[in-house]
């Protein structure tokens, strides 16, 4: 199943686009561009019943939109430096 499918599947299960859910999640106080992918997973568990993988998605779609400020990974020491 290609991305664009899962968020249809996630869009036809909540009646809301990512943008929608953006909305909501300012609504409720959850957004703020410093929130970490679990705060928005606990809340669209809670309020959509969401499963993980589909909540995740949705994270996926706030970083891709530059909604949320994700910390970047740290970049691992080479071998010669451990």
């Amino acid at each position: 199943m290609s991305f664009e499918a899962y968020l249809r599947n996630i869009s036809a299960r909540t009646g809301k686009t990512p943008k929608e859910l953006r909305d909501l999640a300012i609504e409720a106080g959850v957004f703020k561009p410093t929130m970490r992918a679990t705060d928005l997973v606990t809340w669209l568990k809670q309020e959509f019943h969401l499963g993980h993988g589909h909540s995740m998605a949705v994270w996926a779609v706030f970083k891709d939109n530059g909604w949320v400020h994700a910390p970047s990974r740290k970049q691992a020491r080479p071998i010669e430096e451990r």
